[in-house]
């Protein structure tokens, strides 16, 4: 059984009117089954209100379901006994860093974590320096939170999460707010923690690029999950894909193209190399 289950998921919003009554019901959730092993590296994909984000509240227990049931190592997370173990197992960084960051001084934030989970105070500090220096955070920390960009408090929240030493960390494209070369930083923290740790990781992006190293992908829209696979499975349904309002890599993209116009190529590239290395095959 995976670190983390689900079965028959299922998620309503309500709208209420004045009177406390409720006027609507948005299902964004809908019979969603998941089972999603220990140290996996799992990417979900959907465009806007597809149900990527409510999922993600479900794993840490910030939501509870409507119907069906979700586990966190074998933890039901709609068990309030449960709830301060689950949140232990599964850290979240939310797309907004300012949802999470709560303490003066960078250091101090990331720390914040570990001191609550009652780390003794040497291993508070080690893991404060390996986190920073991981997501390339290590000379803002005596910043003050406030006084950095966007996209460095999302690698300082990022941070706080990993200091924790959860077994899973669920991060909801928690890099939107970096450049490039600063979303590729992160990602490889990421993955090194997903490597040498077992964490297993649950990695919601818009980003194409971001998915092509995952162990398993998961496509949402409409609070189901439409699409499932290894990327190198799931990205050979281009057109697919872009009926559910999604991107493939560039580099896929560009083997696609090709191929419409004779070139045989491999339908599953993912790689610039691995582009590279059919075009010279065809020599």
């Amino acid at each position: 059984m995976g670190i983390i289950r689900a079965s028959k998921l299922g998620y309503d919003y309500y709208r209420y009117d004045e009177n406390g009554q409720i006027q609507e019901t948005s299902r964004a959730i809908d019979q969603v089954d998941l089972d999603v092993q220990e140290g996996q590296f799992v990417a979900i994909l959907g465009h806007n209100g597809s149900g990527k984000s409510t999922l993600a509240k479900h794993i840490n227990a910030l939501l509870i379901p409507t119907e069906g049931t979700i586990w966190v190592d074998n933890r039901n997370t709609a068990s309030e006994e449960e709830l301060w173990k689950i949140r232990q197992k599964a850290g979240m960084v939310f797309q907004n860093p300012d949802n999470q960051i709560i303490g003066t001084v960078v250091e101090e934030d990331v720390g914040f974590g570990p001191e609550n989970m009652g780390v003794p105070t040497e291993e508070i500090w080690k893991r404060v320096e390996d986190s920073l220096q991981a997501v390339g955070m290590t000379a803002y920390r005596k910043h003050s939170p406030n006084k950095l960009s966007g996209g460095q408090k999302q690698r300082v929240a990022i941070a706080g999460v990993m200091a924790m030493r959860p077994q899973c960390i669920v991060l909801d494209e928690s890099t939107a707010m970096l450049d490039p070369n600063g979303r590729r930083e992160v990602l490889e923290a990421v993955r090194e923690l997903n490597r040498q740790e077992n964490v297993t990781v649950i990695w919601i992006t818009h980003y194409m690029e971001e998915v092509v190293f995952a162990d398993m992908v998961y496509v949402m829209d409409q609070g189901n999950i439409v699409m499932q696979g290894t990327p190198r499975k799931l990205f050979a349904h281009v057109q697919e894909l872009k009926r559910y309002g999604l991107d493939v890599p560039q580099v896929t993209l560009l083997a696609y193209e090709l191929r419409k116009s004779g070139v045989t190529l491999p339908e599953d590239i993912l790689t610039r190399e691995e582009l590279v290395d059919a075009l010279c095959q065809l020599n």
